[in-house]
């Protein structure tokens, strides 16, 4: 008997682990053939995320009732994840199990109570999925999540039913009294069948738990295998950067977006097989929220099945339509919600660049912005020379060559210099700082648009070019301290210009005037 089981298990194990080995092998072929991305810096950051965002399920928990649902299901395989062995053991030889763990009391107690609350977990899901009914969900695959959830469920319930099998055979290691679950099942079960419903327990839950080996790297609860890594690899610096592109490279090796699969990073396909279909992203996403065609989730959902099903022609239109591409006003909320860390915003512009500076294919009034922009350094094509009207009888000062650096140089940028909406700000933060007597100058004409339009909108080439000359002119000026009232500045300038050789302390002119009212 004992031979024929371990046969039998051998047969179970050997075809489970080639069917898993197979699509593994075919994932990780796809990835390793993803552009190179520079993920590997900071591991002690790395180190905290996988333990916060992982093991902690901090992202999950920021909303009670299915973060707890998440984290109980999480955290119990944490803990049963040793009765797997045990059970291989179990179902070759009964009587047989771990000395050092399955014959000890107190891991039975735990296995009683995690068991408890994956069940739990499992119930509370469906209640969400099936009586609350999120509007998030709209458009994720949730009869795969139904199948996932009953076998999770069928795990939990076939191990309860051996271990109580066990207890009513008398078979256990330890004291019944320390699983308290699986002695309560034991005392209602049938003693005539007792030794045939240990076998067929045990034999279940490791063929259930085969069955979901097996299912994991085809469906969308791939993330279980995948999205720790995701997360280990997700960004370490600023979420609002954008990874430049190198323009001194050789023309063949320029990365100019992402056009076909192939075009991805390698970190951009595995956030695409990280997507847990939440819909978290969705649900914050003020594009899809105002009713445009664009679903961060959709997106990343259509990204996957492009790049599995191998496909060769163009993500867009084929995957991804173009007005989901022009949809995103890349806030970052979507990044900001992902429990997995996907980087939505990075495939958005990696989208968005091939389009501009290989297809020129964009929307008309991105494209009158982008003429302005390159033509007239600001998005709303005025002169230059008109850059200082907003400060008309203030008596700023305008720093020109040669002048002495000022303590604070205030940046004003675009909106507030040509947007009759945006001007009270950039004046008020004036007078506030004359009244403080805080040494500080403009640019005035000399200020050009940092480039963040062009750049969000897809348009590297001409942000680079901006940052450069903007770059030059504060560094020629001795400028170390910047201050905004712009929060697309203030991000570019602090996050994104220290890649072009503009390293500066950029405040926000809120921090700036609270500092100055805590010192008096």
């Amino acid at each position: 008997m004992i031979v024929a089981q371990a046969v039998a298990l051998a047969l179970a194990l050997a075809v489970s682990v080639a069917l898993f080995s197979r699509r593994a092998k075919f994932l990780y072929r796809l990835i390793r053939a993803g552009k190179p991305a520079a993920r590997f810096d900071n591991v002690p950051a790395r180190a905290r995320a996988e333990a916060t965002v992982v093991i902690g399920q901090s992202k999950l928990l920021q909303r009670l009732l299915p973060g707890l649902m998440h984290a109980a299901i999480f955290w119990g395989f944490l803990v049963l994840f040793p009765t797997i062995l045990i059970a291989m053991i179990g179902a070759v030889d009964a009587r047989a199990t771990l000395p050092w763990l399955g014959a000890q009391g107190w891991y039975a107690l735990l296995v009683d109570v995690f068991a408890l609350l994956v069940l739990a977990g499992v119930v509370t899901a469906f209640v969400i999925r099936k009586v609350q009914r999120p509007p998030r969900f709209v458009g994720s695959h949730l009869g795969e999540a139904d199948l996932i959830l009953g076998l999770i469920a069928g795990i939990v319930i076939s191990l309860f039913l051996w271990h109580a099998s066990q207890i009513a055979l008398g078979w256990n290691d330890y004291p019944a009294s320390w699983a308290p679950l699986s002695s309560a099942i034991a005392k209602v079960l049938p003693e005539a069948l007792l030794p045939y419903l240990e076998r067929a327990a045990v034999w279940a839950h490791v063929l259930i738990i085969l069955s979901f080996l097996v299912y994991l790297p085809y469906s969308k609860h791939l993330h279980i295998v995948v999205a720790a890594i995701n997360v280990y690899f997700g960004r370490t610096r600023a979420r609002g950067r954008i990874e430049p592109i190198n323009f001194e490279q050789p023309e063949a090796e320029v990365r100019f977006g992402t056009a076909r699969n192939p075009d991805m990073t390698w970190k951009q396909m595995l956030d695409t097989m990280s997507c847990t279909e939440c819909g978290r992203c969705q649900e914050v996403c003020p594009a899809y929220n105002t009713g445009k065609p664009l679903s961060p989730k959709l997106l990343m959902m259509a990204m996957r099945d492009h790049l599995l099903s191998e496909a060769r022609t163009p993500i867009v239109p084929n995957a991804v339509i173009d007005d989901v591409v022009w949809d995103c006003v890349t806030c970052g909320a979507c990044v900001r919600e992902c429990p997995v860390g996907i980087e939505h915003i990075d495939h958005i512009i990696d989208l968005r660049r091939n389009l501009v500076m290989v297809e020129s294919r964009f929307p008309e009034e991105a494209g009158a912005m982008l003429r302005d922009v390159d033509r007239s350094s600001n998005p709303w094509g005025k002169p230059q020379a008109d850059r200082t009207q907003w400060a008309d009888g203030l008596g700023v000062r305008v720093l020109q060559p040669g002048d002495a650096a000022p303590d604070v140089l205030f940046w004003v940028g675009c909106a507030p210099a040509f947007d009759e909406r945006a001007r009270k700000a950039a004046v008020s933060t004036a007078k506030l700082l004359q009244a403080a007597e805080v040494d500080f100058a403009i640019l005035g004409p000399r200020e050009a648009c940092t480039g963040d339009p062009a750049r969000r909108m897809g348009d590297e080439y001409t942000f680079q070019r901006l940052a450069g000359e903007n770059v030059q002119t504060l560094n020629g000026a001795g400028v170390k301290k910047i201050i905004t009232t712009c929060p697309h500045c203030f991000n570019t300038l602090g996050n994104e210009y220290p890649d072009f050789g503009g390293a500066y302390e950029v405040v926000h002119h809120t921090e700036f005037l609270a500092g100055l009212v805590r010192e008096g």
